[in-house]
């Protein structure tokens, strides 16, 4: 894709001026789709993956039928690249994957866009962190996520038993399973390129004003945050999200956005929801989702949702 194309859609993003209308899609409400899309985004907690962070073997196999049927799947998520293989069954294959809510786009193995969070940002947000006793991890392309050895005792803190009752058991089941052997302990940043900041806090109040801190730091560097539950926040380059990935990963295919479906249950779908020709939320979206969508699916990410929804596609 060329720098300038890219350019003019980051501010549109910057604008909020890139939703689109909604086109009247007859037919799709009903049992069979008339209409099909050339292109499929699927987003992965609370979506594709089940509240055990696991995806189905049928949710798979509804996904290798559309691609034997001409229709690209692509994953779209919040998670870095390297988070996605021990969560997806044996054989699991997508046309390509949007990654850190943008930051990043893979075709197989193949690197084929990336945005990186400068060393000067990235020291400036850890101090931030640091004196604000924020659980964060900072995924390098290259390597492991990292969080420094100096932070590790109030990191492991905020991961002490009993899981605070607002916590997802999705989400606290991934910062144990983190903090038991995903993330590098380091004593200093040893990489220069950067994917996102994921934080956690164990108390809504916490993880709220630490918002505000990253608000407050905006107006020293300029980034984008984006949040997938009540405990989180991630951090990446500015104007980056799920929309601006998934042009990007359009325009390596060739195809347009008018043939594009996507389906989503958080507030980090929100820009993908929005930009696509037709956006479906999870049954078990806030309803806030659900507001932005054309359809909501019948059954949970608990329940096979997903692939309930798309075998309407192949049927």
């Amino acid at each position: 894709m060329e720098r300038s194309s890219f350019d003019i859609f980051t501010k549109l993003i910057k604008n909020n001026s890139y939703k689109v209308c909604k086109h009247n899609l007859s037919g799709l409400g009903g049992t069979k789709m008339e209409w099909k899309p050339k292109a499929i985004f699927l987003d992965m907690d609370g979506t594709i993956l089940n509240h055990q962070n696991k995806v189905s073997i049928t949710t798979k196999e509804v996904i290798d039928r559309l691609r034997e049927n001409g229709i690209n799947v692509f994953i779209a998520t919040g998670r870095s690249f390297d988070e996605i293989e021990g969560v997806v069954p044996e054989g699991f294959q997508v046309d390509g994957v949007v990654s850190s809510n943008g930051m990043a786009g893979y075709v197989g193995s193949e690197l084929v866009f990336k945005h990186s969070l400068s060393l000067e940002l990235v020291n400036k947000v850890i101090e931030k962190a640091r004196e604000n006793q924020v659980y964060y991890e900072l995924f390098p392309y290259e390597s492991d996520r990292i969080t420094l050895r100096q932070d590790r005792l109030y990191v492991e803190n905020e991961i002490r038993d009993p899981k605070p009752e607002s916590v997802g058991i999705n989400e606290w089941l991934s910062r144990k399973q983190a903090i038991k052997g995903e993330i590098a302990w380091k004593d200093f940043i040893d990489s220069t390129e950067f994917s996102k900041f994921y934080f956690f806090a164990r108390t809504k109040v916490h993880i709220n004003q630490w918002k505000q801190e990253l608000e407050e730091l905006k107006q020293e560097i300029n980034f984008t945050t984006s949040v997938s539950s009540l405990h989180n926040v991630e951090l990446m380059v500015a104007n980056v999200n799920k929309a601006t990935g998934i042009k990007q990963m359009l325009d390596h295919f060739d195809l347009s956005e008018s043939d594009t479906m996507a389906i989503g249950d958080s507030d980090n779908d929100l820009p993908m929801l929005r930009f696509v020709r037709y956006a479906v939320a999870m049954k078990n979206a806030p309803e806030a989702i659900k507001e932005v969508a054309h359809a909501v699916t019948e059954f949970s990410c608990d329940e096979d949702g997903v692939y309930h929804y798309l075998k309407r596609l192949i049927e």
